[in-house]
């Protein structure tokens, strides 16, 4: 009886999410038909399990962030790029990560994200 008490609390608590802007939000909506609020309402709610999914793998890892928490920090994760003049032809351009802190770097190896990074 607990455990579904529990469980009704967390999905109500991702049904608030979906209302917040910063998360995971069914707003703003630009869409008429009906097939499409559908479709738009589908990826919402996915988005919103992929990211629970991902902040309970970074439990399960020792990180206790909520949803809100662990996008914000993947968040500030940058890619950089800087353009070093040549002395002929097209400059030469360098892709880059900014400096990552500790938690962000437990996520980063984590959900594996160096197989998307721009390779030096």
């Amino acid at each position: 009886m607990i455990t579904a008490y529990r469980s009704q609390a967390d999905a109500e608590a991702g049904f608030r999410q979906l209302k917040d802007r910063h998360v995971v939000s069914f707003s703003p909506m630009f869409h008429w038909t009906e097939q499409k609020i559908r479709v738009h309402i589908f990826y919402c709610v996915l988005a919103l399990t992929i990211a629970h999914l991902m902040r309970r793998q970074a439990a399960q890892a020792g990180l206790d962030l909520s949803v809100r928490e662990l996008l914000h920090t993947l968040g500030g994760i940058g890619e950089t790029v800087l353009i070093y003049p040549s002395t002929g032809g097209r400059p030469k351009a360098r892709r880059m990560l900014t400096d990552r802190g500790p938690t962000q770097q437990h996520l980063f190896g984590l959900f594996g994200l160096g197989t998307y990074t721009p390779r030096t």
